[in-house]
């Protein structure tokens, strides 16, 4: 995703010795994955699979860059009820926390990675539905960047959860939806989104529990929203999947209900959306025609006859299920399809 170097001119250059992309395959068909956010970590990542039985896997890997080669440490792979449906480590570029990663499926659950890197132990099982056996389960969460306490979980029971993980204690539970909730994402400290089976986006704020902000439906009744990215560097925009979709619909929450644009260059279903972690107006999407688009949202609600295209393609293996964007290390994209990890430098 981007002009290798000329391999004759100086060597030494870190940035000439570098190839583009890095791929590693795991044993497994990979689900969930996500970015370490620890400079200390550089490419470092989770990744977990996709198996239809109760015990499923969770390995962190990471680059050697000395090498090229993707290494899982067998220290740092463990077992896991049920394929996670996401995974994300602690947002603390700084290091100032325990090293942290937390995944969703029956239950929320918070991992600490030791500090000699040799294992990684549960820390916290969060589960809100203590008089019942059984629990809805979570769909997707997000982990509050502004304050690192705060987790949110989507359940397919139509709520959603705000946990504080320190005291390992609800915050807020509320009824979100009508129907499943899919995807949350946070858009500051109080403030968080949610998408749901019964097609519409909606925003909370902590301080007004009772009443939520209908940005979007979509236009068709009954069609599911499956996924929800809020773009962090200008929280106006939000994305949005809709379920077996090829279109990935951008949305200005300052002007509910019609969708600021809409990205058209996919062939199949999108599955995966990334906002740019370093640049407003930049977005990333991918799904089951292989492909990785990234796009330029700078002429946003200006007309363009034909609609927008993509500013650079990668097209991968396979359908590609997941797609997360580097917030520490901002050049790199990671994409999972069939049992493949790839990172690409953007």
């Amino acid at each position: 995703m981007g002009a290798s170097s000329d391999p004759t001119q100086d060597g030494s250059d870190e940035q000439q010795r570098r190839s583009e992309i890095y791929t590693y395959e795991a044993p497994w068909h990979i689900y969930a994955m996500n970015w370490s956010v620890r400079r200390d970590k550089k490419y470092r990542l989770a990744i977990s699979s996709l198996m239809e039985q109760y015990p499923n896997r969770l390995e962190i890997v990471q680059l050697d860059d000395t090498n090229g080669e993707i290494r899982s440490d067998p220290n740092l792979c463990f077992e896991h009820p049920y394929p996670p449906t996401k995974v994300i480590f602690i947002p603390d570029k700084e290091c100032q926390k325990p090293d942290l990663l937390a995944t969703s499926s029956d239950y929320l659950r918070v991992w600490r990675v030791a500090d000699d890197g040799t294992r990684v132990d549960m820390k916290s099982l969060l589960n809100n539905n203590r008089n019942s056996e059984f629990s809805g389960p979570l769909t997707s969460f997000d982990w509050n960047e502004a304050e690192p306490k705060r987790i949110g979980t989507s359940s397919i029971d139509t709520t959603c959860t705000i946990w504080d993980i320190d005291r390992e204690t609800v915050d807020t539970q509320l009824i979100a939806h009508d129907k499943e909730v899919y995807d949350i994402a946070w858009g500051g400290v109080g403030v968080f989104a949610s998408v749901s089976a019964d097609g519409s986006v909606r925003v909370f704020d902590l301080r007004d529990k009772e009443h939520s902000t209908i940005i979007y439906e979509s236009s068709e009744p009954d069609t599911p929203l499956v996924r929800l990215g809020w773009n962090k560097q200008d929280p106006r925009y939000m994305a949005t999947i809709i379920m077996d979709s090829a279109k990935v619909v951008v949305l200005d929450i300052r002007f509910p209900t019609l969708p600021v644009v809409e990205l058209q260059r996919h062939q199949a279903s999108v599955n995966a959306i990334a906002w740019a972690p370093h640049s407003s107006c930049h977005i990333c999407t991918a799904g089951d025609d292989s492909q990785a688009l990234i796009w330029d949202l700078s002429s946003m609600g200006q007309p363009i006859e034909g609609g927008l295209d993509p500013i650079l393609a990668y097209t991968a293996g396979a359908e590609i299920e997941q797609l997360q964007w580097s917030s520490s290390q901002p050049d790199w994209v990671a994409i999972a399809f069939s049992n493949k990890l790839q990172i690409l430098r953007v």
